[in-house]
């Protein structure tokens, strides 16, 4: 079929009709007004040749008078990528000639540089877009526009948008003119600009019918004529909403904080690592007495804090307690939570009132003891946790024995009920409170950044010690050098899996901490172990640094003298100043060099076990698919334990759901920006907060977080696996967990979108005596790989140029 009506498209033509035409078919289909006209498929695009008799049929059958001529490929208008003013559209095309040659036009549209460019961005085949053509009788219009069925700069699902301009709607898709915007709430709409009250309601209805249709926002384009008919010209999915949480059968506003940060992660998780990562988080939070309910929204984790915020008790501290992990975004985002008449005190249903649990006695005794132990005695309390951490690491190796794949998952379901780790937990929180209590008692004596300093080159951090083990593996490459630097890291790295690479010591150091890697929390991102070649990338920018000053182990010594010495000129200033205050800042600081450093040792300890979990979990996967049930064994990360004790037991094929749920993991890992918190209506909180005052032109402001002044060339790295840093250069990302961390041993600064100043991130670059300026919004945007920049932790900015 060459040509076929717009009346005869449906839904689920879009390999023949493209996505416009499919779209206009389905609201023909639902009663709208639609532009009559027709369709020139793909199957015609395929044979390469117009069937212009076909076509001028069609045209003659519309009136032969001025038609639109709009695209339709098979990858636009869809749930994923809109395409939106990628390929051609040409208005009031009158005669067969020219009606021929735009639709060669729009043909020859599919390969153009903006449409390869963009379906390389969403990572779409050429070879799967193939182009079909709309051809409809124009409208006249009176006045045109676009509406959102939702609020696209908020993600607010309560609210539409409206963009109107008198004639044709080009005027405002191509940004060539004033328009006039309307915000549809609900509210009664005053008669101001092209259009009344009485056209704006209609356009929210026809809205709420299609959305309702469709089952997603939509992006609406419509044209009202001089006998006041509205049109409409197209409607597709809006592209760029983040997805709306869970419903719920609770009547109030829900508030979700993003809790994936927290660990250094913007990346989505796999199913099977967020059932365990959900238990994990639930269970912290449970030992400070706060019960939190995690949900999955875009495949991040979210920590549904509606009832604490509606707390009378819980609302006092909630700001407070998220400044050590969650940062002064995610603070700045609650406050307005908190100050939102909605979230207001006394609100919550009698069951979930409060949203809060006291710590059990039992807990709060030993939470005192643990702590005031470690602060006692801080080298028995490091002997203690590195005791604890061996001890687990033994303990997480499955046992001997282990060959069916019902024993192997019965080994894995055993490990979701974690022991308590009281030796290594307080120890943590001692090192903690001492590092961060200073800052409140000096307030006044110490100067900007002291503090900051004093807690630099901090001893005892297992992730430092990684990377510098790393360091010495590359320092002793000698004749391997050449090879390491000019070889990519995915080829060494198959190269060491046949066992064909030169040994370089990279066993060893992959013994101790194989277990690791990017987003290391989850369950379906594979460790070091699997795939080094962020390892092999890593030595690349170790062996670029030909700076003996700049030698990461010095760097390091460094940053700890200067500490020291901090330390003991602010000590003695504050003892002068405030004695009694300064004594215990002092202890508390003294401690903090002994104990902060091992903020690290949990998560490295815990991994020994998520590691074990995913090593069973993949034999269970190559199991399953020689029997049939998987098509691979990665595809077991994207079910749930409970889904696949259904394929173990019963048979259960879910191949259907891992294909639907790889593909949504690939479009989330696209997403550029994740909010820090969003309500139940789909709000993007902080899109809607006051703006503070910019600090002036070329300069962007954050926080500081790590102490320190340093000018480079910008590094935007998004990839640890692939990232090449020349020594010198500003590190720019959206986040960084301790898998990034080999990066910092040749950076100059670093600047990251989120983070908090006791995250990994920012505490690695103190004891390295990196500058670090965090909560940057959009660096990785407004910032380009080369161009200079100041990083000033003093003042918290980022100067560019």
């Amino acid at each position: 079929m060459l040509v076929i009506e717009l009346s005869e498209t449906t839904a689920g033509m879009v390999d023949l009709v493209g996505g416009k035409a499919a779209g206009l078919g389905e609201l023909i289909r639902c009663g709208e007004q639609v532009p009559p006209g027709f369709c020139v498929t793909t199957e015609a695009h395929r044979l390469g040749v117009i069937p212009r008799d076909e076509i001028l049929d069609a045209y003659e059958r519309l009136g032969a008078g001025p038609v639109a001529v709009r695209s339709s490929a098979t990858t636009e208008d869809l749930p994923d990528a809109s395409f939106a003013g990628q390929q051609e559209t040409f208005l009031n095309v009158t005669g067969a000639a020219d009606l021929i040659a735009a639709i060669a036009e729009c043909w020859d549209s599919l390969h153009s540089d903006r449409t390869a460019a963009y379906r390389d961005a969403h990572g779409i085949t050429a070879e799967t877009a193939h182009m079909a053509v709309v051809v409809q009788r124009m409208v006249a219009p009176e006045v045109a526009g676009v509406m959102f069925t939702a609020n696209p700069l908020t993600g607010c699902r309560a609210e539409m948008m409206v963009d109107a301009a008198p004639g044709l709607g080009t005027a405002v898709v191509d940004g060539a003119s004033v328009v006039d915007h309307y915000l549809l709430d609900g509210s009664t709409q005053g008669d101001t600009g092209c259009l009344n009250p009485t056209q704006l309601a209609r356009l929210r209805a026809v809205g709420e019918r299609l959305q309702d249709h469709f089952g997603s926002p939509q992006d609406v384009e419509w044209a009202v004529d001089a006998q006041d008919t509205l049109w409409l010209l197209q409607s597709r999915p809006i592209t760029t909403l983040f997805p709306l949480p869970p419903t719920t059968d609770r009547p109030l506003p829900r508030v979700y904080l993003e809790f994936g940060h927290v660990q250094g992660m913007r990346q989505p998780v796999t199913p099977m690592g967020m059932s365990s990562l959900r238990e994990i988080i639930v269970a912290m939070t449970a030992s400070i007495g706060l019960r939190v309910d995690i949900v999955d929204i875009g495949g991040r984790l979210y920590g549904d804090l509606s009832d604490l915020a509606r707390s009378r008790s819980a609302r006092r501290r909630l700001v407070k307690l998220m400044a050590v992990d969650f940062g002064p975004r995610a603070q700045e985002a609650m406050r307005h939570v908190l100050d939102d008449p909605r979230f207001a005190p006394g609100q919550a249903p009698p069951a979930r009132a409060g949203g809060a649990t006291a710590p059990s006695l039992r807990t709060a005794g030993r939470a005192v003891v643990g702590v005031v132990r470690a602060l006692a005695r801080p080298d028995a309390a490091r002997l203690r946790v590195f005791d604890a951490i061996a001890q687990l690491r033994d303990r997480s190796a499955a046992p001997e024995g282990l060959r069916s794949t019902a024993e192997r998952l019965r080994f894995v379901q055993a490990q979701e009920s974690a022991e308590s780790l009281d030796e290594i937990v307080w120890p943590i929180v001692a090192g903690m409170l001492a590092a961060a209590l200073p800052e409140h008692l000096l307030r006044g004596v110490a100067e900007p950044g002291e503090i900051h300093t004093v807690l630099g080159g901090m001893p005892y951090n297992v992730t430092i010690e990684m990377d510098l083990a790393l360091w010495r593996l590359a320092q002793a490459a000698g004749e391997h050098r050449q090879l390491l630097l000019d070889t990519a890291p995915d080829t060494l790295a198959a190269r060491y899996a046949d066992g064909t690479l030169p040994d370089i010591g990279l066993a060893t150091f992959l013994g101790s901490y194989g277990h690791r890697g990017a987003a290391e929390v989850d369950l379906g991102v594979p460790r070091w172990a699997e795939d080094p070649a962020p390892v092999f990338a890593a030595i690349a920018n170790y062996l670029r640094v030909t700076d003996p000053r700049q030698a990461p182990d010095l760097r390091f010594a460094r940053a700890a003298a200067t500490a020291e010495a901090t330390l003991d000129s602010l000590v003695a200033r504050a003892r002068r100043r405030r004695p009694v205050r300064g004594r215990l800042a002092g202890f508390l600081l003294c401690r903090a060099r002994e104990l902060a450093g091992l903020r690290e040792a949990g998560k490295f300890a815990g991994l020994y076990r998520l590691r074990e979990m995913r090593r069973q979990l993949l034999l269970i996967g190559a199991d399953l698919t020689d029997a049939g049930l998987l098509a691979q064994p990665g595809d077991i990360m994207f079910l749930t334990l409970d889904e696949v004790h259904g394929v173990v037991h019963e048979g259960t094929e879910h191949h259907a759901t891992i294909v639907a749920r790889r593909a949504v993991y690939r479009r989330e890992l696209r997403r550029a920006t994740v909010p820090v918190a969003v309500l139940s209506d789909g709000t993007d909180v902080e899109s809607v907060l006051r703006v503070a005052a910019p600090a002036g032109d070329g300069v962007l402001r954050g926080v500081g977080a790590a102490a320190g002044r340093a000018t480079g060339p910008a590094r935007v790295i998004h990839d640890p696996a692939t990232a090449h840093i020349e020594p010198g250069e500003i590190l720019v990302t959206a986040t960084t967990d301790p898998g990034w961390t080999p990066l910092f041993l040749t950076a100059a600064g670093l600047v990251t979108e989120t983070g908090a100043i006791m995250a990994h991130g920012p505490t690695v670059a103190r004891e390295y005596g990196i500058p670090a300026v965090i909560c940057v919004p959009d660096a990785t945007r407004r910032i380009s790989t080369g161009q200079t920049v100041t990083v000033d932790a003093a003042t918290g900015t980022v100067i560019l140029g």
